[in-house]
């Protein structure tokens, strides 16, 4: 299926209503060319993780155990990528959308789930072009049994050489070697990790939980004199960043409400920010990415 690109001379995105509502690029236009924010992927892309933009729902990250335990009771949760050890980022990226309205500059979509395991759900999400800006809304309502429920936006940036991020935290989950969390430390502990002042990312892989965010964030590239404010709503008071490595072109800032293994760990999945719904109940999240030239 070909992408429905939303466009109003100042900016673009394209979408997969078919990939999971996924998003192939978003660029914005400097008066001269135009200027990537997401990584550019081919329209033809078939597999959601090559994708510049994918939505985690109904819960970000792995999950340990084969499921988890729930109120006393133990709820299984299948694997869903062949090449992964355990189910990771829920099952909305998935699947197909249907697509329930659209403009030049707004594109929404909706899905109805089964699964994983016992969750079912309605999903609506809303991309919206504003001047230059990105606005991503996205909203679950549980349709099944009350269980804790967890949402977030996974999007590729362009990585260059000099790019740069900013984003307060106070504390950093550190991963096994199987991407499971092994410890959590202050963040001074981690001086390379330390976004709380604009820096550019480590060169090495970084695949790192962050706690303590306010939902502000900023990512430059003095290179290109371009900057991104990230604003995230206070559901996503948590964040991701993955890249592979300093040779990488891309990496991932993922506002989400909760960390990897949400369900298993310490105290369980209500204590690490994941919203326990009856059914009916929804939870709603969004962000905001408004590009401009540094020092604007």
């Amino acid at each position: 299926m070909m992408a429905i690109t939303l466009d109003n001379d100042l900016a673009r995105i394209s979408i997969r209503s078919d990939l999971g509502a996924g998003a192939i690029g978003y660029d914005v236009y400097d008066g001269v060319a135009w200027q990537p924010i997401f990584r550019r992927v081919a329209d033809g892309t078939e597999h959601p993780f090559q994708l510049s933009n994918v939505l985690l729902v109904p819960f970000s990250g792995r999950v340990s155990g084969g499921g988890f335990t729930f109120e006393g009771q133990f709820h299984a949760i299948e694997r869903n990528i062949s090449t992964e050890k355990y189910p990771i980022h829920g099952n909305a990226f998935a699947m197909p959308w249907s697509i329930t309205g659209q403009t030049r500059e707004s594109l929404t979509l909706e899905l109805s789930a089964a699964g994983p395991g016992p969750f079912r759900y309605d999903a609506e999400m809303r991309y919206a072009l504003e001047g230059p800006s990105l606005v991503m809304h996205l909203s679950v309502i549980n349709r099944g049994i009350r269980l804790p429920f967890g949402v977030g936006f996974h999007p590729w940036f362009v990585r260059d050489r000099d790019t740069r991020l900013t984003a307060s935290a106070d504390e950093v989950w550190l991963e096994r070697d199987d991407h499971l969390p092994a410890a959590k430390n202050a963040i001074a502990q981690h001086a390379d990790m330390d976004f709380n002042e604009p820096r550019q990312l480590p060169n090495r892989w970084i695949n790192n939980w962050f706690g303590g965010w306010d939902g502000n964030a900023q990512i430059s590239w003095p290179g290109r004199d371009l900057n991104a404010t990230i604003t995230a709503s206070e559901e996503l008071d948590q964040y991701v960043v993955f890249s592979p490595s300093a040779d990488a072109d891309f990496f991932c800032f993922e506002p989400v409400s909760h960390p990897v293994d949400a369900f298993n760990l310490p105290g369980g999945a209500a204590h690490h920010g994941m919203k326990v719904l009856e059914r009916d109940e929804t939870i709603t999240a969004s962000m905001s990415i408004r590009p401009g030239k540094i020092g604007d």
